[in-house]
């Protein structure tokens, strides 16, 4: 017995190392890594909130499927053909049907409490430090900065090719020409819409997702409180390239961006448009 089961304590103490180690390192890298089991690391308070959500649900759920899978055992085991060979012979239980109706009532009232909370938090957008309108395209992001002055700054971010990526050490299918550059612990209001058919824009370590539709000006928030490189993809399918729309934010500290809005700026008063097309992919 102990030499079968010191191999599966080894495999189940790799499989935790390594999920551990996954964890460490999507920390770090700000999208998800082979091995990966949980959510990205939460890095706005809505993502932090959504995790909250989730890890209240993971509990209910999972006792709802200890006591089905043991109320399903115990009625095969009491009521097999061995031991109980007279069948009874009734159509109904009143006091079980008014359980089991009262019972997922309380169950779905304390799931909506915090859910509820959560889908007002995720609505009602606070007072914006910065707005940013994002129009995807097949298959970019189009991202517009409207400043003072009727000044704005305006860049098209696609995605790198592989071997620019490798060289910049950026993770291929994720890394961008132009990343949104956004300043740590402010509001930022994203305003999004689309040019032809309908996107999403999704970064999982702020718990956004905002689809992009026609026609349409939704508007989406996030409050980033972590500085680093955060990476997030296209959610709705789009077309052929659909897998090729990555979205690469940067949160940068206040004086990082003053400077990278002062650049962008001064390029502009010298004539060097700062938008940057690129073909579609």
């Amino acid at each position: 017995m102990r030499s079968s089961a010191k191999p599966a304590a080894m495999i189940i103490a790799a499989g935790l190392t390594l999920a551990a180690g996954a964890a460490a390192a999507q920390d770090a890298l700000g999208h998800a890594v082979n091995w990966q089991t949980g959510f990205q690391a939460a890095t706005t308070e809505v993502a932090d909130r959504t995790h909250g959500v989730h890890s209240v649900l993971l509990v209910i759920i999972t006792i709802i499927t200890l006591f089905v899978v043991a109320l399903l055992g115990y009625t095969c085991f009491r009521f097999s053909a061995k031991n109980n060979p007279e069948p009874r012979r009734f159509t109904h239980n009143t006091l079980v049907e008014v359980v089991w109706t009262i019972v997922p009532v309380i169950i779905l009232a304390v799931i909506a409490g915090p859910s509820i909370r959560l889908l007002y938090f995720q609505e009602e957008i606070p007072p914006a430090d910065i707005t940013i309108k994002g129009v995807g395209h097949q298959w970019n992001w189009e991202y517009t900065y409207p400043l003072a002055d009727d000044q704005e700054i305006n860049f098209t971010s696609i995605m790198l090719e592989k071997d620019e990526a490798e060289a910049e050490d950026l993770p291929w299918l994720l890394a961008t020409s132009d990343p949104l550059v956004v300043p740590v612990g402010k509001v930022v209001r994203l305003q999004l819409t689309a040019s032809t058919v309908i996107h999403a824009w999704t970064v999982p370590s702020f718990g956004v997702k905002m689809d992009a539709v026609p026609g349409r000006l939704n508007e989406t928030w996030f409050r980033p409180d972590v500085v680093g490189t955060f990476y997030g993809q296209c959610s709705e399918l789009c077309g052929k390239d659909h897998s090729f729309m990555p979205i690469m934010v940067k949160v940068v500290p206040q004086e990082e961006y003053d400077a990278w809005v002062a650049e962008n700026l001064a390029a502009l008063d010298g004539g060097d448009q700062p938008t940057r097309l690129a073909e579609a992919r």
